[in-house]
């Protein structure tokens, strides 16, 4: 069992909407990554996600309204419900999800990543 680090973990990358596994919890995967711009509509089928804003603001787009997120905050995203998630600042956020999760859901994009590096 080893302490993480989140400023020392979020250090070692600087792209952005790609998440990077930093640990494993029962059958989730928790993950760090840096956002900032605009993201893709999704949604996913099977799974709620977690978000929690580390630094930064996020915005995350419901078809009804917008959800603000300010550090030290969260929101779960239930199953099913589409979102796009954006950020006109450079954000830091961490992820929890089931590890089947695909940051892009059922929808195929440029963004999808099929590898989450591990750091």
């Amino acid at each position: 069992m080893n302490v993480i680090n989140l400023d020392q973990k979020f250090g070692q990358f600087s792209d952005h909407w790609h998440p990077h596994v930093v640990a494993d919890l029962n059958d989730q995967h928790v993950k760090l990554a840096k956002v900032q711009g605009e993201f893709i509509w999704h949604s996913h089928e099977a799974e709620d996600e977690l978000f929690v804003v580390v630094r930064g603001q996020l915005h995350i787009e419901f078809r009804d309204h917008t959800a603000i997120i300010n550090p030290g905050e969260m929101l779960v995203v239930p199953r099913g419900v589409e979102h796009r998630p954006y950020s006109s600042e450079e954000t830091w956020i961490m992820l929890v999800e089931p590890q089947v999760t695909r940051h892009t859901g059922t929808v195929e994009h440029a963004l999808t990543r099929h590898y989450l590096p591990r750091i």
